[in-house]
């Protein structure tokens, strides 16, 4: 089989026959070519006066050897086979604390294997879920343990799904195929920026439990992970916490998949002296923009074509400061989501569901964070800085989870918002006018300043006076590391195996999901190693 990429379609192309398609931009005889595959279809849009399709095709035909030749876009693929070691008979459960990306993809890895994983999710089942977060959004009524960072599939259920990742891994294609059986649609495998949608999402988390507890494993819902016991410095079981009783699993491996927002799990390891290490991360906003306009922005006379998704972009600029503005996890026609987890704290993030055909388009706008602003040695310096400006935006946002929201102009200008213009506020339950001076600290306000003005040198009306800010997006990724080894176990407790981005070690639904099929790896060998 060979690849061949850079091959350019109309909008108006029919890419239904790839066979043809394929002859005709080749320039072969379609009776020699056995299949086509689309591996890859992303948007050139450098230039608004000629948007198209750029592709790559996976063929085989009889005479590869001489497309090798005389195509320079071409190179010989192999398809790449993930093999799942079976365990020993008799092994103990392994256990998986959290069930976001990297404790899903660490528990299906297990059970494919006959380990029997016991996975302890602190939330609960993903339908349940939906209720607790739809009655924070209207309410105001935020359940601790169960909403935008708790519960079945992690906070990335309640995003976009976006699996874009500037990883490369081999298993890279296994998590997109498993996502693919278990309902997620079929262009993920060949989109250049793959989402399947929070809506979508929800149904491919419940699918993938279901094959994880057919497969011999248990999933229990609304179980705190609370502790554990060691015996010569490895890990001899575990503690979690249901309707208000505790329970014990007696458990030589785990791996720990708590996600960023499992703060109380930081601190539970600071007591017990496990090696934690501080960690840079960003905080800012949420910025929104009518979906038309960015479509606009980015498509020209080409926006509102059929075969156009809703547009999205990615900047980044840098200052003479040292400080970087950037986006991040941009949702198209989507939503600014409530995404508390701890009371009086406030804390948002950003919402699609696959037909990102919301009014608003929306993008976190963050500034970096070093460890040296957070003035203290103290591992767990990042994540007090967190609830800092939590605490704060909380306040900000009228003491009621309400967020702190303004335009861009009032904010640049440094004027009174005396409401908002085109572009309304997406965020639920409410908003109320305030400025980030209010809850962020002076150098982010200024960074947000200057790189916005950039900002809208790339895209032109990005710094629009009428686009809303909306506070605060402090959950961008963890300021926390759980430091471990090259085993990927804890450096402190044999057997803990710290894992995905909770622990430091990925950012976004598929590195989590790797690196959560790493630890799997390591725990199958360790039990039939007998380590």
């Amino acid at each position: 089989m060979i690849r061949i990429g850079s091959i350019k379609a109309a909008l108006d192309e029919d890419l239904s026959d790839l066979t043809a398609l394929c002859a005709r931009k080749l320039r072969i005889d379609a009776g020699h070519i056995k299949s086509v595959k689309l591996s890859k279809k992303s948007v050139d849009a450098r230039k608004k006066s000629d948007v198209h399709f750029v592709l790559s095709l996976d063929i085989e035909t009889d005479n590869e050897a001489s497309l090798l030749k005389r195509l320079k876009n071409a190179a010989a693929v192999k398809e790449y086979v993930y093999n799942i070691e079976p365990v020993k008979s008799g092994c103990k459960r392994p256990v998986v604390v959290g069930f976001g990306p990297a404790g899903m993809y660490a528990a299906l890895v297990l059970a494919m294997s006959g380990a029997r994983p016991v996975v302890l999710e602190r939330g609960y089942d993903v339908d349940t879920r939906c209720e607790k977060v739809e009655r924070f959004r209207n309410e105001g009524i935020l359940d601790t343990e169960c909403n935008v960072q708790f519960g079945e599939g992690g906070a990335g259920t309640f995003s976009d799904g976006k699996l874009t990742t500037g990883i490369k891994d081999k298993r890279i294609g296994w998590v997109t195929e498993r996502l693919v059986e278990f309902g997620a649609p079929e262009e993920i495998r060949y989109l250049a920026k793959p989402h399947i949608g929070t809506d979508k999402l929800r149904e491919v988390v419940k699918r993938l439990r279901e094959r994880v507890i057919s497969l011999g494993g248990t999933v229990e819902f609304g179980a705190r992970f609370c502790g554990y016991e060691t015996a010569d410095d490895r890990i001899v079981s575990v503690t979690y916490e249901r309707d208000s009783e505790l329970f014990t699993i007696e458990a030589d491996n785990v791996i720990l998949a708590t996600g960023h927002s499992a703060r109380d799990v930081f601190e539970l390891l600071y007591e017990n002296e496990v090696s934690l290490s501080q960690k840079v991360f960003a905080v800012g906003v949420r910025i929104e923009h009518l979906r038309k306009d960015i479509d606009k922005a980015m498509y020209g006379d080409f926006a509102g074509h059929p075969a156009l998704k809703a547009a999205d972009y990615k900047l980044a600029v840098h200052l003479p400061d040292g400080r970087s503005l950037y986006t991040f996890c941009m949702c198209p026609g989507g939503y600014v989501m409530a995404a508390s987890s701890e009371e009086k704290r406030l804390a948002v993030n950003g919402m699609s569901c696959f037909a990102r055909d919301a009014e608003n388009s929306n993008s976190a706008l963050l500034v970096n964070i070093d460890t040296s602003d957070y003035k203290s040695e103290h591992p767990l310096a990042g994540m007090y800085f967190q609830r800092e400006i939590e605490e704060k935006a909380f306040i900000a946002g009228g003491s009621d989870y309400s967020a702190p929201a303004i335009t861009v102009g009032a904010f640049m200008e440094r004027t009174s918002c005396e409401g908002f213009g085109k572009v309304t506020p997406s965020y639920r339950p409410a908003v109320r006018i305030a400025s980030p001076e209010e809850y962020l600290p002076d150098f982010v306000c200024d960074t947000l300043r200057q790189g916005l003005k950039e900002m809208g040198k790339k895209i032109a009306g990005f710094d629009s006076p009428d686009a809303v800010l909306t506070g605060v997006e402090s959950r961008s990724s963890s300021p926390v590391r759980i430091n471990r080894n090259e085993h990927l176990n804890s450096v402190s407790v044999r057997g803990l195996y710290p894992c995905g981005e909770g622990a430091g070690y990925a950012g976004g639904i598929i590195t989590a999901a790797v690196d959560g099929m790493k630890c799997a790896e390591e725990v199958i060998h360790t039990i039939n190693e007998g380590v």
